[in-house]
């Protein structure tokens, strides 16, 4: 679902159609993207703090969205993340080498 769903951002981005969210995204340029992705990643902690999964479900979808988005803005590919994630598995992470979060 999300691979189709990158397309259909992809392709909003080449043929902008009006009255689009996308394209007003893409429109706005980077920073109102950057803000968007922000805005729901903060949305999607106040869901999951205030124990809702609903609404942590509808802030997650928000959040995936906008990042789909703002990876069509800056030209990365699902395949670019994938084969990130690739490279990562099976590797241990070791906790001393993270930094420490105080609180939230």
């Amino acid at each position: 679902m999300i691979e189709p769903l990158y397309q259909e951002i992809l392709e909003r981005k080449k043929e902008p159609r009006e009255g689009s969210y996308t394209n007003y995204l893409f429109d706005k340029g980077i920073d109102k993207i950057l803000k968007k992705v922000g805005e729901e990643a903060t949305e999607v902690v106040i869901a999951a703090k205030n124990e809702d999964k609903q609404e942590l479900i509808n802030e997650t979808a928000d959040l995936v969205y906008h990042m789909l988005v703002l990876l069509v803005e800056q030209e990365v590919s699902l395949d670019e993340i994938k084969e990130e994630l690739a490279n990562r598995e099976g590797k241990l992470s070791k906790t001393e080498d993270r930094k420490v979060i105080e609180e939230l």
